[in-house]
């Protein structure tokens, strides 16, 4: 199979399984327990919040173990919005393409009574900052962004809106699921409050996540509890966490590893190019080094995923979490893209697997199988 769904998941590494297996054996005890066993594992969860810390460039005590992005971004939200209510602000704003699972959160807190507004995007799908900074205000208590939209893979100026945000005196949320693993990152010189992060984005395993959350900012647990600096209760998910460390650990050169995967990115719309009604999304600004949205002029992606599929090659029509239904993208949507041709989107996310001979081998088939599907669509 040619695996080219990276935004959605990752497969784990080899370092990551077996970093992982001994955990079960040797470290099974509860971390909170006095007893030996309980100090073993202890002493793991220690060594494996080090890891992580170091390779995220954040001091241990702003690191709190999630069970993924979604529980993280959950966190942030509702923690930084109940800890500002006591300085009578509470407006949330967040950005209008957003992953689902925050949205749907959005709807939520409306639902209780939160005021919330969203930043636009413009047409190239980032963020309009003009836009964004008439929406800032003194009852403003807390923005959220994503670093990188998870469908485009759209960079998002995350630095100027957290400028905005400070100046206004709201804290700053940024939710870097889809940036971390792929691109150059440390917490210490981030402009946000608090970053969200999942391990099965960069080949660890799926639920394991993290909060970044910068000492000394207000923050009410949406979970109390013991574990976590009393931030999130429950007994600690300790080969998940080792996991999560793993695969931070494995990192390299990301900013090598970046440029090389956008080489084979450009390498693959290079290619598609010569198809005729062939439109790419946010080519023209920056993006995740592996994504590619596009469409094959106006034929449905369901289709093109079924030529892809014949392939052998693992594609997407955009988010795991929200594709596979009749309606259109929101993010497209939001963009102004016509439901029509947002129905025909499909997405390429390439990983650090990825191989020239790949893209080689797609660009040897696909087309033979798209042109005859362009034909029908243009005649019809």
């Amino acid at each position: 199979m040619i695996y080219l769904d990276h935004n959605a998941t990752t497969p784990p590494a080899p370092e990551v399984l077996d970093a992982m297996g001994p955990v079960f054996v040797t470290a099974w005890a509860n971390a909170s327990s006095q007893h030996g066993p309980g100090q073993d594992a202890k002493r793991v969860l220690g060594a494996a919040r080090a890891t992580a810390a170091r390779a995220l460039g954040c001091k241990t005590s702003e690191l709190i173990f999630t069970s993924g992005a979604t529980e993280a971004n959950h966190m942030a939200l509702t923690g930084l919005l109940a800890a500002a209510r006591a300085q009578g602000r509470q407006r949330l704003l967040i950005g209008a393409v957003e992953h689902s699972a925050l949205l749907r959160l959005a709807r939520s807190l409306t639902e209780q009574g939160v005021p919330v507004d969203f930043m636009p995007v413009s047409p190239d799908g980032r963020i309009d900052l003009t836009a964004a900074e008439a929406l800032m205000g003194p009852d403003l208590a807390l923005v959220s962004l994503m670093a990188a939209n998870n469908e485009t893979g759209a960079l998002m100026p995350v630095t100027e809106v957290a400028a905005m945000a400070h100046a206004a005196g709201a804290a700053m949320h940024v939710d870097a699921t889809q940036w971390i693993g792929k691109l150059p990152f440390a917490f210490a010189d981030y402009p946000a409050d608090a970053v969200s992060l999942s391990a099965h984005k960069f080949h660890g395993p799926k639920g394991a996540g993290a909060l970044l959350l910068r000492q000394g900012r207000a923050f009410v647990p949406p979970v109390p509890g013991s574990q976590e600096r009393g931030r999130r209760g429950g007994t600690e998910n300790l080969p998940a966490i080792v996991g999560l460390a793993a695969a931070l650990e494995r990192l390299g050169d990301l900013a090598s590893q970046a440029e090389h995967v956008a080489g084979l990115r450009d390498a693959l719309e290079s290619g598609l190019a010569e198809l005729p009604g062939l439109h790419v999304w946010c080519q023209g600004v920056p993006r995740l080094p592996g994504t590619s949205y596009l469409r094959f002029g106006m034929v449905d992606a369901d289709v093109v995923l079924q030529r892809l599929s014949r392939l052998n090659v693992a594609a997407s029509s955009g988010a795991a979490c929200s594709s596979g239904g009749s309606e259109p993208s929101h993010v497209l949507t939001a963009m102004g893209v016509p439901r029509d041709e947002a129905l025909c989107a499909i997405r390429f996310s390439l990983g650090d697997e990825t191989r020239a001979e790949d893209i080689a081998l797609l660009l040897n088939s696909l087309p033979a199988l798209i042109e005859p599907l362009l034909s029908v669509a243009t005649e019809s």
